[in-house]
């Protein structure tokens, strides 16, 4: 191999590396703004939420948040949201998960996990086992054999 077809070949390279790098960057951050817009979409839903609950005293029935969902900036990046105020009371602590939502993302940076609501409007991002194990706390068995049978 001659010196010029050298120089051709790590020039190749470079360009195949550098597209490489992007194309797995762009597919990450395709991923980081799909969760950016369903955390931002389930922070306007607590906004809502907390206003009912000042207006009327209580958290609003999951009708009127299905009538609402539309609405929200962002609704499509939700997916399938699950709204748990018929399980919840007035014993309920401010910590305990009013909605939320699995996102599956297969990139690097951003993963699996959801997309959750507390009572006293506070977004968070959790990890798949965080969820499930805080989830598990907060569930009432008649809760359990009630999404189990919509599954």
């Amino acid at each position: 191999m001659n010196k010029r077809q050298k120089v051709i070949l790590v020039k190749f390279i470079t360009v195949i590396v550098i597209t490489a790098v992007a194309v797995v960057a762009m597919i990450n951050f395709k991923d980081w703004v799909n969760r950016s817009e369903a955390v931002r979409a389930m922070e306007h839903l607590g906004q809502i939420v907390l206003q009912y609950r000042k207006n009327h005293g209580s958290v609003p029935p999951e009708s009127y948040v299905d009538g609402i969902k539309e609405d929200l900036e962002g609704h499509v990046r939700l997916g399938n949201l699950r709204y748990r105020a018929r399980w919840l009371d007035f014993e309920s602590t401010p910590a305990e998960i009013l909605a939320y939502t699995e996102k599956n993302y297969r990139s690097l940076l951003v993963g699996k996990g959801y997309v959750v609501l507390r009572l006293d409007g506070r977004v968070e991002w959790m990890g798949k086992r965080e969820f499930e194990t805080l989830l598990a706390q907060h569930q009432s068995p008649m809760e359990i054999r009630m999404l189990q049978q919509l599954e």
